[in-house]
């Protein structure tokens, strides 16, 4: 009998020792399958940061600034921070800048000048707030008939819109993106954008195998205004000219370059607005010749806009989207019979 019970205990034992080290197996195995579920996660969320364009990337609303063009307004503050730069023709065969800039924290952006009714077209788009100095006619009339967000720097405060010394009027209004953002919440503007890109920017650079070499592209708006961009291999950037000189920074003399060039070919023609001062209109809301510009090569694209306020959508000419390079953007929109060059 004793020998029975000294044999039952032993069995228990071997039992509870038996499941201890069961219960211990399971539970570290439960713990690297924890382990290895957080390090799944960890390496899912990285890739997700890491593979995520940084262009136009956050949820601010961006701000489109109008930027002169004359030659007396150059050097331009502002040009090495934007995200897309608008050019377009206006009177008197010159041509205006118009910046998308997105979370950005900048002293000085200018010489600013009036609006003109066809840029609101692309502020729109970008869904940006739309600050300029002065406007036209028929501006000031679009601005009201469509409720566009805008700035316009004559009706506000020196403190917020200044003149500078090293240059003469009208070329040398300038501002601040931090004057503009108190500006835009003191009108109770929207903050936050609610459009998506227009550009299809990606991570993979795109480098237009099919594409014809272009090392450099000049682009005409008028005989005596003239763009060319040089690319340089370096720096897989292209290297901006305008009439005939190298545009760089008004402070820090930095040279300007981009790391892709949309051209568009739209016909444009005088307004008939009274003033006799020869404003231009552009006939823009249908589909576009183009061409997409990048890493040293070119692709003829359609540039198709059904609405004022719809966006661009920039198509090869197998009809797909094209994927755009991450990095700044110069959209050239130059007159219909500009001879355009693409050269080795």
């Amino acid at each position: 009998m004793k020998g029975t019970k000294i044999f039952v205990v032993i069995l228990i034992l071997l039992i509870l020792v038996a499941g201890g080290l069961l219960a211990l197996k399971m539970f570290n195995k439960a713990q690297r399958q924890e382990a290895n579920t957080n390090a799944v996660n960890e390496t899912t969320q990285e890739e997700v940061v890491v593979q995520k364009p940084k262009t136009l990337s956050g949820d601010s609303r961006p701000i489109a600034v109008m930027i002169d063009n004359n030659i007396n307004a150059m050097p331009q503050a502002g040009l090495l921070e934007a995200d897309i730069i608008y050019e377009i023709i206006v009177e008197g065969g010159e041509s205006r800048l118009m910046l998308i800039l997105q979370d950005k924290d900048l002293d000085k952006i200018g010489p600013i000048r009036s609006a003109r009714h066809y840029f609101l077209d692309y502020a729109l788009e970008n869904d940006a707030i739309y600050v300029h100095y002065g406007w036209s006619p028929q501006a000031q009339s679009d601005i009201t008939s469509l409720g566009v967000d805008n700035i316009n720097g004559i009706y506000e405060s020196e403190d917020s819109f200044w003149r500078v010394d090293d240059k003469y009027a009208p070329h040398n209004a300038v501002t601040s993106t931090k004057n503009i953002l108190e500006i835009a919440d003191r009108k109770g503007y929207r903050v936050e954008k609610e459009k998506e890109n227009v550009l299809n920017y990606v991570v993979d650079e795109v480098n237009l195998a099919d594409g014809e070499i272009a090392n450099t592209v000049t682009i005409p708006y008028s005989s005596g205004n003239v763009v060319k961009y040089e690319y340089d291999e370096d720096l897989k950037e292209y290297v901006r000219y305008s009439r005939g000189e190298k545009q760089v920074d008004w402070d820090t003399e930095k040279t300007v370059t981009t790391k892709n060039i949309i051209i568009e070919k739209a016909r444009n023609t005088t307004l008939n607005d009274g003033s006799g001062k020869g404003r231009q209109t552009l006939d823009n809301i249908k589909e576009l010749d183009g061409y997409y510009i990048t890493n040293g090569k070119a692709i003829k694209i359609t540039c198709d806009k059904t609405t004022r306020s719809g966006q661009t959508v920039y198509k090869d000419l197998d009809g797909n989207e094209i994927d755009v390079n991450d990095g700044k953007t110069f959209i050239q929109i130059c007159p219909i019979d500009a001879e355009i060059t693409i050269e080795e």
